[in-house]
């Protein structure tokens, strides 16, 4: 009987279920958002007003602490970059040990120890955290702030400052800065090598002794630890830190432009338009509109499943990624959304961004597109949540943005509550193209056509500053490409080269804080070499002789095309201007007129008889080649475009030689400085090897 009763329990609902149509092509409908455990924090003050956190963990016996200076943010005018070479300054010695020994003792209790200009930090084993917490206070309360290591900072920070003036991305970083927020305030300030050379350790010292105060900061403790373990720590190596009155800061409030602006930097050495859509935004960091707007934001372009994404770079292929991004911020708030497109599609690119913006600000988002979001950052919270230092974060954002206790219980309930019509309101509110700056760094010549549907079109140069519009003149009708061409071969010395056999040119070359080493040898006619070398180590060498062609780079011979060695006569010609009007099959154009280093040029372009496209630039007047610009396969990265500039012209023997060329291919720039000319000194071609 027994087992006839169990059978009839649990064929019942089978036969029931049986009796029930089920869509199985809707999903079943969210549930209600749970109720968010946030792990226990405890908390307590000192008398000189530091705040202590603590968060146990006994997972793994390990122990770190932070402190966070809570202070305002700071103008720093002819000293910008003080405060991001201030915590590299703190963490270099004490006044009982050198920075090396510094490092010694931290790496015997197998732990680390970081600072910033508002923070310092340190981790290691439970076992050994008491001596390593000593180790982080004797770098806060005696820092030697030594000289010499001020100097290796220095030198690191005007090393990464000439990288930066390379990279497309760090120059529309500058001139975003400068235009959202302006020169008084403090993220619109603008490191450059002059106010990196100005700080002192003095002014760093000054810094700590007025901003660091206890009554201003937070120290945090995450792991094995005890509440009555962290109190002790903090009294014993804190507790007389004496407290202080810190600097309160004020600055205007930036406005965005009362219509759209789109700001050039013109960057002839571009092949893609690096676009940068910027708003300043009135939104401050746990405000009701964070969250919505979270979700607006990663519809819009949080991701790779984001309608910019989709739009930019799967539907029309324009860019590798498009993105966007709202940032809450105590002073001000901020959107930002950017690309990296080619520079033919740059006038596309700006009007899919403006669709996109405009189709969120006025249709609703999908269902399916609005739960996808909130599953995606639900999960991401929930995920953060099995770190123990998300726990102390969050009680440390509590404290510093005066968040309401119960934010983060919450914050998967407020994640739920967000629906279509919410997110269209964010949109309108915090998306206005009509008030946004277009930040482009790219290719002005090759882009600005069209651009002026956009915006009122204004140009700025790598620091942000307002630069007039380059200047294109055309070329009189009676000046054509062959006769510029004749000029600049007299100006450099065609004449003097049949009375030259031989020659040789030697100097160095200067690249990523390398010193090279060149020679260039020419036995006319048709012999040639070329070889660069460090500290007597062959890197390259191009050779042309008894008619053949070879390359060779570190030893190891490289293929060469046609057109490698059509290059290659040219440059072994040593005066390329008169080879092109002696070969049969040379195209010469004249364009435009441009400025190059303050002089007018005419822009020539220059076709070879496979093909090969370069545009040289020579002096209006003297008829000097100034600059040469032509594109090269970089492989899966596209075309690169490399400009070659020619300085300072020597006569030697009537031939004019530049003493100084700068190469400059974008995001790596090489200057080559001739030291030494050497004319008929009885080159043979048994030195050509």
């Amino acid at each position: 009987m027994k087992k006839i009763f169990v059978a009839i329990l649990f064929l019942a609902p089978m036969a029931l279920l049986g009796q029930v149509t089920i869509n199985r092509s809707v999903p079943p409908p969210p549930g209600p958002a749970k109720t968010i455990e946030i792990g226990k924090t405890e908390n307590f003050t000192l008398n000189n007003g530091l705040q202590v956190i603590v968060v146990r963990n006994t997972k793994l016996p390990r122990v770190s602490a932070s402190l966070t200076v809570n202070r305002d943010p700071l103008l720093e005018g002819n000293k910008a970059g003080l405060t991001s070479m201030a915590g590299q300054l703190l963490r270099s010695g004490t006044t009982t040990m050198n920075k090396a020994a510094l490092d010694d003792a931290i790496d015997f209790l197998g732990g680390n120890i970081y600072a910033t200009s508002t923070s310092i930090g340190g981790s290691s084993l439970s076992s050994n955290f008491k001596k390593l917490f000593a180790l982080m206070s004797d770098v806060v309360f005696h820092p030697s702030f030594p000289n010499d290591q001020l100097e290796k900072i220095k030198k690191q920070e005007l090393s990464g400052l000439a990288q930066s003036k390379e990279d497309p991305n760090s120059i529309a970083g500058n001139v975003v800065s400068k235009l959202l927020y302006g020169s008084d305030h403090p993220y619109g300030e603008i490191e450059t090598d002059s106010t990196v050379k100005n700080v002192t350790a003095d002014d760093i010292k000054k810094y700590f002794a007025t901003y660091w105060k206890p009554n201003i900061s937070y120290l945090v403790f995450v792991g094995d630890i005890t509440k009555d373990e962290a109190k002790n720590l903090a009294e014993t190596y804190f507790g007389k830190w004496e407290r202080g009155d810190v600097p309160k800061m004020t600055y205007p409030t930036p406005t965005n432009p009362e219509n759209p602006i789109i700001a050039i930097v013109d960057r002839p050495v571009s092949v893609q338009s690096v676009i940068n859509f910027v708003q300043t935004e009135p939104l401050k960091p746990g405000e009701p509109d964070v969250i919505p707007v979270r979700i607006m934001n990663d519809i819009l372009g949080g991701g790779s499943s984001s309608r910019l994404f989709m739009n930019l770079r799967e539907k029309h292929g324009f860019t590798y990624g498009a993105y966007s991004a709202v940032n809450p911020d105590k002073l001000i708030g901020s959107f930002n959304a950017e690309a990296s497109v080619r520079n033919e599609k740059t006038d596309s690119a700006l009007g899919e961004f403006l669709k996109e913006f405009n189709r969120i600000r006025t249709i609703e988002v999908s269902p399916e597109e609005l739960e996808l979001s909130k599953n995606t950052l639900s999960g991401a919270f929930a995920r953060s949540l099995e770190n123990p230092a998300t726990v102390a974060n969050f009680a440390l954002n509590e404290a510093i943005y005066h968040l309401p206790s119960d934010y983060y219980q919450n914050y998967l309930k407020n994640i739920a509550a967000v629906n279509a019509s919410t997110v269209m309101q964010m949109a309108q509110k915090y998306i206005q193209p009509q008030h946004m700056y277009t930040v482009i760094v790219g290719n002005a010549k090759q882009i600005v056509n069209g651009l002026e549907k956009y915006g009122t079109i204004q140009y700025y140069n790598a620091e942000g500053n307002p630069v007039a519009a380059p200047v294109i003149k055309k070329a009189d009708a009676n000046v054509s490409g062959k006769s510029i061409i004749e000029k600049a071969a007299s100006a450099m010395g065609n004449a003097a080269l049949t009375n030259i056999k031989d020659l040789e040119i030697k100097g160095n070359a200067a690249a990523m804080g390398q010193t090279l080493q060149f020679v260039q040898k020419f036995l006319f006619p048709g012999y040639f070499e070329q070889t660069l070398s460090i500290q007597g180590m062959m890197l390259q060498k191009q050779l042309i002789k008894d008619g053949n062609y070879s390359v060779t780079a570190q030893g190891q011979n490289q293929p060469l095309k046609d057109d490698d060695k059509e290059e290659l006569d040219e440059q072994g010609s040593m005066l390329p201007e008169a080879y092109y009007l002696s070969k049969p099959g040379y195209v010469i154009t004249v364009k435009d007129i441009e400025p190059v280093d303050g002089k007018d040029a005419y822009a020539v372009e220059i076709k070879s008889p496979r093909g090969r496209i370069v545009t040289n630039y020579y002096d209006v007047n003297s008829g000097l080649k100034l600059k040469s610009v032509n594109e090269k396969d970089a492989g899966p990265a596209g075309k690169m475009v490399i400009q070659t500039y020619y300085h300072d012209y020597k006569a030697y023997n009537g031939l004019m030689i530049p003493m100084k060329t700068v190469v400059d291919q974008g995001r790596l720039k090489i200057e080559l400085n001739v030291d030494e000319v050497k004319v008929n000194q009885g080159l043979k071609a048994a030195d050509f090897n």
